[in-house]
């Protein structure tokens, strides 16, 4: 069952290091905005986009797996039909990193994989207001 209690939502934005999946270097775009607000609020977000060589002034990493160090929650902003490679590489890491699926992403079956694993994940929600709601 993904995190729905405002206890553990609260217990996990007080983590500092995000990794963000599918970053966009697209001003507008609420994969560019919300990582954006993030790293104003002092998360270290790390971009994770093939794509770009950096975001934010961060060096961007072509997948999970070449993050340095640990993460604590992975931040998802890519289809819902990608999540199982994305999950699947979160849990080949080392670190226990919380899933978080944003707003209109979702795959059951990858939650309940990452869950049986032991990872918290969130699903379904922007980590944005949820922070404005719990953390100010």
């Amino acid at each position: 069952m993904p995190v729905t209690s405002d206890d553990e939502l609260r217990e996990i934005l007080e983590h500092d290091r995000v990794a963000v999946v599918g970053c966009s270097t697209s001003p507008g775009k609420d994969a560019h905005e919300i990582p954006k607000y993030l790293s104003e609020q002092g998360y270290e977000v790390i971009p994770v986009n093939p794509f770009a060589d950096e975001i934010f002034g961060q060096k961007a990493y072509d997948s999970l797996a070449e993050v340095p160090g640990e993460i604590d929650i992975v931040d998802v902003f890519r289809p819902s039909d990608e999540v199982r490679d994305i999950v699947d590489a979160a849990l080949e890491r080392d670190d226990d990193a919380v899933i978080w699926l944003q707003l209109g992403i979702h795959d059951d079956d990858a939650v309940e994989r990452a869950e049986a694993a032991g990872r918290r994940v969130v699903q379904d929600r922007c980590m944005k207001p949820t922070h404005q709601q719990l953390m100010r």
